[in-house]
């Protein structure tokens, strides 16, 4: 099972989370992948993902992108789950949160939203101080990202594995060369 947590201004309309879900289709196996629209409050979004793991049939891997690679993180850390984690948001000590306090929209659905200092906070209760096995992580990164700094989610993930290619962009231009082997990585044959 794959419960895909996409990022901050997207949706599972997003061409990652179809893509991965197409191939699933295609192998016989929709039933093994989980992507709701998450919540843009942190707090929602991560009650969204637990109830999915909670009613996962089997133990599930993590995809998160962006946004979702940080909620994947602390979900894989809470509930000793695998996660793959493309162009993840990392917020260090000291993260500047202000440029994204305010109204936003969603890429996909034009739905807009407001993103408050509250959910900051929300983030900030998220924030693990350490991880407790990076090995349960797959870092996917490109280091051409032009939203976040690739060097930090290499140094957040020292001694998990890592896939780090030379140019691209946020959206991680290569997804397609990874779909089959992040569905071999998450046990589904």
């Amino acid at each position: 099972m794959i419960i895909y947590l996409h990022g901050f201004r997207s949706s599972p309309a997003s061409s990652k989370a179809q893509d991965l879900h197409a191939r699933l289709t295609q192998l016989g196996r929709a039933d093994a992948f989980w992507c709701e629209a998450l919540s843009h409050a942190p707090a929602t979004a991560i009650a969204q993902a637990q109830a999915a793991i909670a009613a996962s049939p089997v133990r599930p891997t993590l995809v998160g992108s962006s946004l979702g690679g940080f909620y994947a993180t602390w979900l894989a850390e809470r509930h000793d789950l695998n996660a793959v984690l493309i162009n993840p948001a990392v917020f260090p000590e000291g993260f500047d949160a202000a440029p994204f306090v305010g109204q936003h929209s969603n890429l996909y659905t034009g739905e807009v939203f407001e993103f408050t200092w509250e959910h900051v906070a929300q983030i900030e209760a998220l924030r693990l101080p350490a991880l407790v096995k990076p090995q349960r992580f797959w870092l996917l990164a490109e280091e051409d990202d032009e939203v976040l700094d690739t060097r930090v989610a290499v140094a957040r993930f020292a001694g998990a594995r890592q896939t780090v290619l030379p140019g691209g962009d946020h959206s991680f231009t290569r997804w397609h060369d990874y779909i089959d082997a992040i569905i071999a990585y998450a046990g589904i044959a």
